[in-house]
């Protein structure tokens, strides 16, 4: 390798640095065009790039935030002079805690900066997920697409799902997570069907697509965080939840 290679690599490398700042962030997210949030949190660590944080709040990969922090100058890819870096971030990963031993937060999320500006398309629907397109942006950050409709997991009573689902009843204890990551309400009941992906299960919950759940068995011991895709009434007239897991598969 050349003196100007191996320049160029200690330089990316450098840049790719992780740093564990604990810095305080201001956490914005917004679910439909009337429907806005917003966090306060601290940073675990941080690039250039991107961060890892925690929140109270459940959200799944693919998401979009508006981060709001104190961010160091020469971690900056743009606004070197402004106090407060604004960076919108895209949700890559998301791990589920204990809020028992992690200060309440119920996940710890890893995040990828993408930017001043959301892409129009978010604008006009918020609750597109995206993905890290092949390219990067103008500052040097990654640039983000739609997620398509191949990756997309949508999970229905008539699908084509990438994975089999198998029709074992597994007793879960269902919490519905409040937007402040407290219990809001529960409920015990069997799953119809289950994939490492998502289940359906049969519930008397009054549950909104997009709306976060936690699965606990007594058979597989890790909880699982799951989000709300479907709800529908089947033809024996019994309700069923269709979920997607969120940062984790079931293990089969």
């Amino acid at each position: 390798m050349t003196k100007e290679g191996q320049k160029g690599e200690g330089k990316s490398q450098r840049q790719r640095e992780r740093f564990e700042l604990a810095l305080p962030v201001r956490v914005q997210g917004r679910e439909s065009l009337d429907n806005e949030w917003v966090e306060m949190s601290r940073l675990v660590d941080v690039t250039r790039f991107g961060a890892r944080l925690t929140l109270k709040r459940p959200v799944e990969k693919g998401r979009l935030l508006l981060l709001t922090l104190p961010m160091p100058r020469p971690l900056r890819c743009f606004d070197h002079v402004e106090d407060q870096y604004r960076v919108w971030s895209l949700v890559r990963n998301v791990k589920l805690l204990d809020p028992a031993s992690h200060k309440g937060a119920l996940v710890q999320i890893g995040v990828a900066f993408v930017g001043k500006r959301p892409p129009k398309s978010f604008e006009a629907d918020p609750s597109r997920r995206y993905e890290i397109a092949r390219s990067i942006n103008e500052l040097g950050l990654a640039a983000v697409t739609e997620e398509s409709s191949d990756s997309l997991s949508e999970i229905s009573a008539t699908d084509k799902r990438k994975e089999t689902r198998h029709n074992i009843p597994v007793e879960v204890l269902v919490e519905v997570i409040a937007p402040d990551g407290s219990v809001a309400q529960s409920e015990s009941t069997v799953t119809e069907n289950i994939s490492r992906q998502g289940a359906a299960i049969f519930t008397t919950l009054e549950l909104s697509p997009g709306e976060f759940v936690k699965l606990t068995s007594q058979q597989y011991q890790s909880p699982l965080l799951a989000v709300v895709r479907n709800r529908h009434v089947a033809p024996d007239g019994i309700v069923r939840l269709h979920l997607e897991f969120v940062g984790c598969e079931w293990d089969l």
